[in-house]
């Protein structure tokens, strides 16, 4: 499984907590409304905006949420000032980190991921010497109960996936990013229900570090996925199965 998948099964689940799920919503509706703004608030002519609203659906989003959200986005106002920003550092050890954020505010963004990092022992780093590590793909995950993984493997392949791999309950299906939603309509066409798709980023040659590091480094991932303007965070940590197993259940 690669490190990308990993970390989203130690964030799928910790989110089922429901002391995080306000927070999930609200980061959710901050992409919904940003999605709807730069695509219309039309779901079936929006690919991004259906990315994003059927990952607010698997996380059980109330539907009153998302469409509030869309209305907010495409009707301008607040959301208006939103902006998307990439921000990029190291964790002690040299691990490196792309933050993605949705602000209204980046003078306080960076203010809160500089003293996020630099209270970890990390520092903020430029962007483009830290993105270069990593390369972007497209995901589709599909739940691999009932499913014959060398069936699921064929149809993705055909439809046009790079690769496919099953893990953690469910089968993830890699793309080009400009082919994600190709091959994502092939498999529903197909008859495979998909239960998220998304551009991700995967690091090109992953760093292995000691577990006590590892387990450092996961912590703060936590810490800066906490902060209300942070959308995700990508490393280039490998994590053994062991250690995603043991901190999604801490």
């Amino acid at each position: 499984m690669s490190g990308h998948s990993k970390w989203s099964t130690i964030k799928r689940k910790k989110g089922a907590n429901d002391a995080k799920r306000g927070q999930i919503f609200s980061k959710l509706a901050r992409e919904i409304m940003v999605a709807a703004r730069s695509g219309g608030e039309v779901i079936e002519n929006n690919n991004r905006l259906a990315m994003v609203v059927q990952r607010a659906r698997a996380v059980n989003m109330p539907n009153a949420n998302i469409e509030r959200a869309i209305a907010r986005g495409a009707g301008g106002g607040d959301a208006a000032n939103m902006e998307e920003i990439t921000y990029a550092g190291y964790a002690s050890g040299g691990i490196a980190l792309l933050i993605d954020v949705i602000t209204d505010n980046r003078n306080r963004s960076v203010a809160q991921i500089r003293n996020t990092l630099e209270g970890a022992g990390g520092r903020m780093a430029d962007t483009a010497s830290v993105a270069w590590l990593f390369e972007n793909q497209g995901q589709i995950l599909v739940e691999a109960a009932g499913r014959d993984f060398d069936d699921v493997f064929e149809a993705a392949v055909e439809a046009g996936a790079d690769d496919v791999e099953a893990a953690d309950g469910q089968i993830s299906i890699l793309t080009g990013p400009s082919d994600l939603d190709s091959v994502r309509r092939s498999l529903v066409a197909g008859g495979l229900e998909v239960k998220q798709s998304e551009l991700i980023r995967v690091a090109t040659n992953p760093v292995a570090a000691s577990d006590r590091d590892s387990t450092a480094l996961l912590k703060l991932i936590d810490a800066l996925e906490e902060l209300d303007d942070v959308r995700q965070v990508e490393s280039n940590l490998e994590l053994s199965d062991e250690l995603v197993a043991d901190f999604a259940a801490g």
